[in-house]
């Protein structure tokens, strides 16, 4: 276990403090090495056993004064006190329209302070927070909230959606309840629906003033007197659901991962704790509150800290982060790859001064692999040297593994790190989940602990798909993550099971060719895909957002070389499409890559060239 220590690095970071001791993921007995793909966290700290409203009344009595959250777009901010106190009042207000324990709450909602207050509101009513994606259609909205049969609905009058102009919420409305100007609301395709709060973030741009069903959030709050008192004590328990999940959906329709207070509040904790947190940082956090990646590794690890996180704008925009970050003298900045990489093409371009990022020091990058080429930009350009990669899916609250903000670089680019406090991993045979493999083989991994989800909400066949008890009765999730185990302990994730190309009987990763390809002249980015081959069974397709497409850097051939002297014959893709650069990969909210849509489209092009039957 390292020593308690002073990090003092002068313009690097302009805050000393006193760090403390982080025990990394241990070694079973710490007898030796790792010989099967089999670890455990470590099992200190303690977990947390309280509920998150409980454990954020202490954050707010140590912490009051400091600032908790700052939304830049609003220019609002709030202090841990004033956040508590926002809440009490929102709590009450939307108790008084009938929200209960054990509802179901829809928030559709950007990067908001009404989002922000919103959460601990609901946390502390014992309601159920249902965070839905802004860009959802109406049909996506009425399927989550019928199947979770949702009493209310918090929604913004426009949805703010990332490189896109804003988008009315009026026609989402009017096919949720068909007669707005009853008071009452009906709503056949949502039955359980009670009660519409309305936020108003348009700028006058939209008019409800004729819809009579829906309840403005400030009324909500903006009594003469509201009482921001704390709230009388609650039968909540640790075990209790309070957030669902919708899955991102790389490969099909989302499902809703029933999270416990305990699960983000620990997972949320832990993670905070493994980026060394303390009240003094500021976290700049482009991702959405309404993923865990803004819910989670965001906004409760700042929270259970005491720490501070900013909001830039209701959706991601690379400039507003940038200046986020120089403007609020961020300390960590979080991201996803394709947003790290909007964010140095700025830069690059001269459209954002590369000057104010004195005071990075950390992070967090996730969602999908990092590519070494990104990370060792992120450390030059951007001054985050201590930038950490987390591992994680919805179902597992969601982090499971994490490197530390001291790991080698190496371990920083080419694994995910160690296992959090009090979870387990195992990497097994993809046709044998009992199977535990050697050590450094790639298999399916699955994890284990408190950070597991309850369920998918009714629906236990899926459920059951992936929760699978071993033969001791221990129940693991199955990932659908391929990877390997180190013998001390870090996991490198080399992709989806799903994604693997299989050619001629060989399994190829995509990440190889992906790498390779980002250290090609001009590539921004680049995904692998595999397609139908009568000889091979599947043969690998790429496609490049290329800087410059039309030059001469832009050919197949010589695409194909460089992949040829880099990497070998067999990964060397038989097809190549090029992609303007303001054209983007099609992504999950979490920034993931959605391959399945490009093979898709590669399916399609290669039939219109005759080249596939």
């Amino acid at each position: 276990m390292r020593v308690a220590s002073v990090n003092c690095r002068g313009l690097f970071h302009r805050r000393c403090s006193v760090r403390k001791p982080l025990q990394l993921a241990a070694l079973p007995g710490r007898r030796g090495l790792l010989t099967t793909s089999y670890s455990r966290g470590p099992t200190e700290p303690p977990l947390l056993d309280t509920v998150i409203g409980d454990h954020f009344a202490k954050i707010v009595n140590q912490y009051g004064d400091r600032p908790a959250v700052i939304c830049k777009q609003q220019n609002d901010r709030a202090t841990y006190s004033s956040l508590d106190a926002r809440s009490n009042a929102l709590a009450r207000g939307l108790e008084s329209v009938g929200v209960q324990t054990g509802d179901r709450v829809g928030v559709m909602l950007g990067n908001s302070m009404e989002h922000a207050v919103a959460t601990y509101a609901l946390f502390k009513l014992g309601a159920i927070l249902v965070p839905l994606n802004p860009s959802f259609n109406a049909t996506q909205v009425v399927s989550a909230l019928a199947h979770l049969e949702a009493s209310h609905l918090i929604i913004s009058t426009e949805s703010n959606l990332p490189r896109k102009d804003p988008r009315s919420n009026i026609p989402l409305l009017q096919h949720l309840i068909p007669d707005l100007s009853k008071t009452r609301i009906e709503s056949e395709l949502v039955p359980s629906l009670k009660n519409i709060i309305s936020v108003d973030n348009s700028s006058g741009r939209i008019n409800t003033s004729d819809i009579n069903c829906l309840t403005a959030y400030e009324s909500l709050t903006s009594d003469a007197t509201p009482d921001k008192s704390a709230l009388p004590p609650r039968n909540l328990s640790p075990t209790d659901i309070v957030n669902i999940q919708f899955t991102s959906g790389t490969t099909a329709m989302p499902k809703a991962a029933c999270l416990s207070h305990r699960s983000i509040l620990n997972n949320g904790s832990q993670i905070g704790d493994r980026m060394r947190l303390t009240p003094e940082d500021i976290v700049c956090c482009p991702p959405p509150l309404f993923h865990c990646f803004g819910s989670v590794l965001g906004y409760m690890a700042t929270a259970t800290h005491g720490a501070a996180i900013a909001f830039p704008t209701e959706a991601f925009n690379a400039k507003a982060a940038l200046r986020t970050v120089q403007e609020e003298k961020c300390t960590a900045l979080y991201g996803v790859p394709t947003m790290f990489i909007e964010e140095l093409s700025l830069l690059d371009e001269g459209v954002i001064p590369n000057e104010g990022f004195q005071y990075l020091r950390t992070g967090i990058a996730a969602g999908s692999s990092i590519p070494a080429e990104l990370m060792k930009r992120l450390h030059k350009v951007l001054n985050l040297t201590e930038l950490t990669i987390c591992y994680g899916m919805t179902e597992t609250s969601p982090v499971s593994a994490m490197t530390t903000t001291d790991d080698p670089v190496d371990k920083r680019i080419n694994t995910v790190g160690k296992l959090l406090p009090h979870v387990e991993a195992k990497v097994v045979s993809l046709d044998d989940h009992n199977n535990i493999l050697p050590i450094n083989t790639r298999g399916e991994l699955a994890v284990s602990g408190y950070l597991l989800m309850k369920e998918y909400w009714n629906d236990p066949v899926k459920t059951a798909e992936v929760m699978v008890a071993d033969n001791d009765g221990k129940v693991w999730m199955h990932t659908g993550d391929e990877a390997s185990m180190s013998p001390d302990g870090y996991i490198t994730i080399t992709g989806r099971v799903k994604d693997l190309i299989i050619r001629g009987g060989e399994n190829i990763h995509p990440l190889e060719i992906e790498n390779c390809l980002l250290t090609y002249p001009g590539v921004i980015d680049a995904s692998a895909v595999g397609v139908p081959d009568e000889r091979y069974g599947e043969a690998v397709a790429v496609f490049i957002i290329h800087r410059e497409p039309e030059s001469e850097a832009a050919d197949e051939d010589k695409i194909r070389q460089w992949v040829r002297e880099k990497l070998s014959n067999h990964l060397v893709p038989k097809y190549v499409f090029f992609l303007q650069p303001s054209e983007l990969f099609p992504k999950t909210a979490s920034g993931k890559v959605q391959k399945f849509k490009l093979r898709e489209d590669a399916v399609k092009m290669l039939k219109e060239k005759n080249n596939l039957s």
